[in-house]
C-alpha cells in the first residue's frame, strides 16, 4: 500500500526571506527620522529644508512603486529584489556622508528610489510561493516585522549612534542589507519547482499559485484606471499614508516641541516606537482574524469588515490623543492607533495580490506608490498646518483623524474578489 507523501514546508521559508527584509526596509527608513534633529543641527538646516528632504524620499518611494512591481511580474522577484536591495543599501550608508542639504535631498531620493519595490515584489513573491488562503497571515506576519523593525529602531539608533555617531551608524545599518542580498540569492528560486527542497506534493499544493508564473510586457492601465476596487485601495492607502508618514518623519519632533519629551532618555524613545510596535502586532491580528472569518469561504467580506473597524479606530484614538495633557497617555493612546491603522493592512495587500493576480506586483505597487504620494504630503503638509496655526500641534492630529473617516468609507466597498483581469 502506498503512503499519500506529504506536502513539505519549504514554501515558508519565504516568509523568512520577508520578515528579514520587512524589517530591514524600515529600519533603514525609520533611522533617518531618528537621526533628523541630530542631522538638522550638525548640517544647520532649518525645519523648512528638513521638510524637502522628507519630500524627496517620499516622492522617490512614490514614483517607483509602479515599475518596482511591474519588474517584478515580468522578470520575477528574484532577480529585481537582489539589485534594488543592494542599491537601497549603498545610499543607507551614503548618507552618513553627505556634507550639504543638496547632497542629503539626492542621497534620500536615491535611498527611496531603491526601497520603493521592496514590498510590491514581497507579494508577488507570496503569490508564487503560497496558496492563496496562507497570503494574508503571511502578509500580516511580515508587516508586523516591518512595524516592530521600526518600532525598535529608536533605541537601536539610540544605542549605535551613542558610540559610532551618526554618520557610521548609517553604514552600519547599511551592512544588513548586504547579508539579507547574499543569503536570498543562495535560497530563493522565482519558481517553486526549482527548488530543491520542494516536493512534488508541495508542488501540487502550490498549483493555484502557479499560474501567477511568467513575465507580462504591459500593464493594462485602462483596467487598472476603471477596476473600482482598485481606486478605493488607492484612496484608502493614500489617507493612512499621509497619517502614518507622520509618525515616522516629524513623530520625534512633535514629541520634543509639543509634549516636552527628552528624546534621548530611553523611555522617550521606546514611547516614539508605540505606533509602530503596537501596529505590528495589529498587522498580525488582521491577517489572522482575516483567515477565520473566512472559514474556508471568501475572504473579501472580512476583509471589508476588518478595514472599518481599523480606520474607525484608529481615527477616534488619533482624536483622543489630540485631546490628552499627560505627555505618556498621548503616547499610547497614538500607539493604539497604530494598532488598529494596521488591522487592515495585510488586508489591503492581500487583496491587492487576489485582485492582480498574475499582476500582484504591478497592483500592489500602484497601491503603494498612491500611499506614498499621500506620505510624501504629509511632511510638507504638516509644516504648513503648524505655520497656519501658529505652531498648534493639534490641528496636525485632527486633520490625521479626518483622513481616517475617508479611509474607512473606501473599506465599505473594496472586494477582493474583483479581478483585474
Amino acid at each position: 500500500m502506498t503512503e499519500t507523501l506529504s506536502p513539505s514546508r519549504t514554501r515558508y521559508g519565504v516568509i523568512v526571506f520577508a520578515v528579514m527584509l520587512g524589517i530591514i526596509h524600515y529600519i533603514d527608513r525609520v533611522c533617518f527620522a531618528s537621526l533628523a534633529p541630530v542631522i538638522q543641527t550638525d548640517l544647520s538646516l532649518t525645519k523648512q529644508e528638513m521638510k524637502w528632504v522628507f519630500f524627496a524620499f517620499s516622492m522617490a518611494y512614490a514614483l517607483f512603486e509602479i515599475p518596482g512591481g511591474w519588474l517584478g511580474d515580468r522578470w520575477g522577484p528574484r532577480r529585481v529584489l537582489l539589485r534594488i536591495v543592494i542599491f537601497w543599501s549603498a545610499f543607507t550608508a551614503l548618507t552618513g556622508a553627505v556634507w550639504s542639504w543638496v547632497s542629503l535631498i539626492v542621497c534620500r531620493f536615491l535611498f527611496g528610489m531603491g526601497e520603493a519595490g521592496g514590498f510590491p515584489n514581497i507579494t508577488k513573491m507570496f503569490s508564487l510561493w503560497l496558496p492563496q488562503n496562507e497570503r494574508g497571515v503571511a502578509q500580516g506576519i511580515t508587516w508586523l516585522a516591518a512595524r516592530w523593525g521600526g518600532a525598535f529602531s529608536p533605541l537601536l539608533v539610540l544605542g549605535v549612534s551613542s558610540f559610532a555617531g551618526w554618520r557610521w551608524t548609517f553604514g552600519i545599518f547599511a551592512l544588513l542589507g548586504v547579508v539579507w542580498v547574499v543569503a536570498f540569492a543562495l535560497w530563493f528560486r522565482d519558481n517553486p519547482k526549482n527548488h530543491p527542497k520542494v516536493n512534488a506534493a508541495e508542488v501540487a499544493l502550490l498549483a493555484e499559485a502557479h499560474k501567477n508564473m511568467g513575465g507580462h510586457a504591459s500593464i493594462p492601465w485602462k483596467r487598472l484606471f476603471t477596476t473600482r476596487s482598485v481606486l478605493l485601495l488607492w484612496l484608502y492607502y493614500f489617507c493612512i499614508s499621509y497619517v502614518w508618514y507622520f509618525y515616522i518623519t516629524w513623530m520625534p519632533t512633535y514629541m520634543a516641541e509639543a509634549l516636552k519629551m527628552d528624546m534621548k532618555d530611553p523611555l522617550s524613545a521606546a514611547l516614539g516606537g508605540a505606533p509602530l510596535f503596537l501596529g505590528g502586532i495589529g498587522c498580525f491580528v488582521g491577517g489572522v482574524m482575516a483567515k477565520k472569518l473566512a472559514k474556508g469561504g471568501s475572504v473579501s467580506r472580512p476583509r471589508r469588515r476588518i478595514g472599518v473597524l481599523g480606520m474607525l479606530g484608529a481615527g477616534a484614538l488619533i482624536f483622543v490623543a489630540a485631546r490628552l495633557q499627560n505627555p505618556t497617555l498621548v503616547m499610547l493612546a497614538m500607539g493604539f492607533s497604530g494598532f488598529f491603522n494596521d488591522l487592515s493592512i495585510p488586508c489591503a495587500w492581500g487583496a491587492c495580490g487576489d485582485i492582480g493576480g498574475k499582476l500582484a506586483g504591478s497592483v500592489s505597487g500602484s497601491m503603494n506608490m498612491m500611499g506614498n504620494f499621500g506620505g510624501a504630503l504629509a511632511p510638507l503638509a504638516v509644516v504648513w498646518i503648524l505655520d497656519a496655526s501658529n505652531n498648534n500641534w493639534n490641528i496636525p492630529l485632527y486633520v490625521a483623524a479626518a483622513t481616517y473617516g475617508i479611509s474607512a468609507l473606501c473599506w465599505m466597498f473594496i472586494d477582493s474578489d474583483e479581478r483585474l483581469a
